[in-house]
């Protein structure tokens, strides 16, 4: 049986999509997973930036990819999701991931906010290339979850249906506020 943990289900969304060598952004870089599977994606020949605003998030990451001989695939970066047009040029990403919510095992009054992941997520709109798509997790929840999940389904509701293909999933049978897939196509 296949396992239906949502970012092993994103990640298989990407794979099925993603060209190889190509350009990714982790926007929430977390305890690294999306990192290395975005690294693994890029081979030798691609580029990933990863984001986060913790230096422990970068600790577990640069370990990982050592750990897995990737550290020279990714450019780990101690800065907000919401600052990555300082980092890439519209038009130029393939892939942009984000997995809403704190840092897995760490401090809960540390999490992702609704007004950041907004800009962040228009702005890594801007950053894709025509053709590209992003992968979000919405984690609802804890004290901003409910209101961040709110303001980027609310967001993505606005979105051009001639730029952009939004595709929004739901658990049906599981409660506790399961995460929320949704993958963005910008259409090209």
């Amino acid at each position: 049986m296949r396992r239906s943990q949502m970012t092993f289900w994103c990640h298989e969304i990407i794979r099925s999509q993603a060209p190889a060598g190509g350009f990714y952004i982790d926007a929430t870089m977390g305890k690294g997973q999306d990192t290395l599977f975005l690294c693994d994606l890029a081979g030798k020949s691609g580029r990933v930036l990863a984001f986060d605003i913790q230096e422990e998030a970068l600790r577990c990451t640069g370990k990982l990819l050592w750990e897995r001989g990737m550290e020279d695939r990714a450019e780990l970066i101690l800065d907000g999701h919401e600052h990555m047009e300082r980092y890439a040029e519209d038009g130029t990403a393939d892939v942009i991931c984000f997995n809403f919510g704190y840092l897995p095992g760490g401090d809960h009054r540390i999490a992702t906010a609704a007004d950041t992941s907004v800009t962040a997520v228009k702005q890594g709109l801007s950053v894709l290339k025509p053709g590209g798509m992003m992968s979000l997790v919405i984690y609802s929840g804890g004290d901003t979850g409910f209101a961040e999940k709110e303001a980027l389904l609310s967001y993505l509701r606005t979105l051009s249906a001639k730029e952009f293909t939004v595709i929004v999933n739901e658990y049906w049978n599981r409660g506790n506020c399961p995460p929320v897939p949704v993958f963005i196509f910008k259409n090209g």
